[in-house]
């Protein structure tokens, strides 16, 4: 068995005159929860359509838990929650996931055991008789989760699964893809909520006009901390220094500006400030954010 979940090299589509997606080529590992990320018209919406198999490429190659797309075997191991649903507002919750349950063909027994576990997992369990259409929009956003979960998949796909939740509904839904990515459970992710991202994912890619602009790991954001600092009198002197601590030294405004390579050199640094004399008034870490990467590697230009 593959250890890859996911594996598409190349793809492309296009729609007449229009490029959709040029260039998709990216890797998701099982248990990993990846996150992709881009300005509005960057084209994961068509990419997601694709990785289903609900459109076909122009071109490239792909795979999904090691088969072919379109796979009927294996998107019976595939859930997926797309960001604009419509569900079957005249069904109750338990209802609805019971019809769901009788398209992937479960017996009625697993049934019976699983949709009860699931309501509870997204904090449902007493609203299984309600009918949908007496939900509000972030209870939907959670049986839409639920449904996407009946099937036990190997595989899930989330388009903007926090959309319309309050704080205590998003933590509900990090909790679940933590509970996810325990059972080895692949997840990709697709949200325009990046601290939500920044909070969730393993890593992400970055696209843009359909294709992938760079893959980072979201442990390696957290590795490298710039920080600022300010001593009495800085000189040239003391910036050639603070080279062997880091990189990109600059003094700006008074202020020097570094980038160490983890947080354990914090204390080195300060300890070496002060050993040399240095009258230390500030030194304040700023770990750069994926808001700011967001920025650095896709630019501040929405698509529309």
């Amino acid at each position: 068995m593959t250890d890859l979940a996911l594996n598409a090299t190349g793809l492309r589509k296009q729609f007449g005159e229009k490029m959709a997606v040029a260039n998709l080529t990216l890797q998701v590992k099982r248990g990993e929860i990846f996150g992709f990320l881009g300005p509005n018209g960057a084209g994961k919406t068509t990419s997601v359509k694709m990785l289903l198999g609900l459109i076909t490429p122009t071109a490239g190659s792909a795979t999904l838990l090691g088969q072919p797309l379109g796979d009927r075997a294996t998107r019976a191991k595939i859930g997926f929650l797309p960001e604009h649903f419509r569900f079957h507002e005249w069904l109750k919750a338990a209802e609805f996931l019971d019809l769901h349950g009788r398209l992937h063909q479960m017996p009625k027994q697993t049934r019976q055991q699983t949709i009860p576990e699931l309501l509870e997992l997204v904090g449902l369990q007493d609203r299984a008789q309600t009918p949908l259409s007496a939900f509000s929009k972030g209870m939907l956003q959670r049986i839409g989760l639920a449904q996407a979960l009946l099937n036990d998949p190997e595989l899930v796909f989330l388009d903007e699964p926090t959309s319309g939740l309050d704080p205590l509904g998003r933590r509900l839904v990090r909790n679940v893809i933590n509970q996810l990515r325990q059972r080895g459970t692949a997840v990709f992710l697709n949200s325009h909520l990046l601290s939500e991202v920044e909070q969730t994912c393993d890593r992400v890619t970055f696209i843009r006009q359909g294709e992938v602009l760079e893959t980072i790991s979201l442990h390696e954001i957290e590795t490298a901390v710039p920080v600022t600092i300010r001593v009495g009198q800085p000189n040239e002197q003391l910036l050639a220094d603070l080279a062997q601590f880091g990189n990109e030294v600059a003094l700006v405004d008074g202020r020097i500006h570094l980038t160490l390579p983890d947080e354990e050199t914090l204390p080195k640094l300060a300890h070496w400030l002060t050993s040399q004399g240095h009258t230390l008034y500030e030194l304040t870490p700023q770990p750069v954010t994926l808001e700011e990467r967001f920025l650095q590697i896709v630019g501040d230009q929405s698509e529309g």
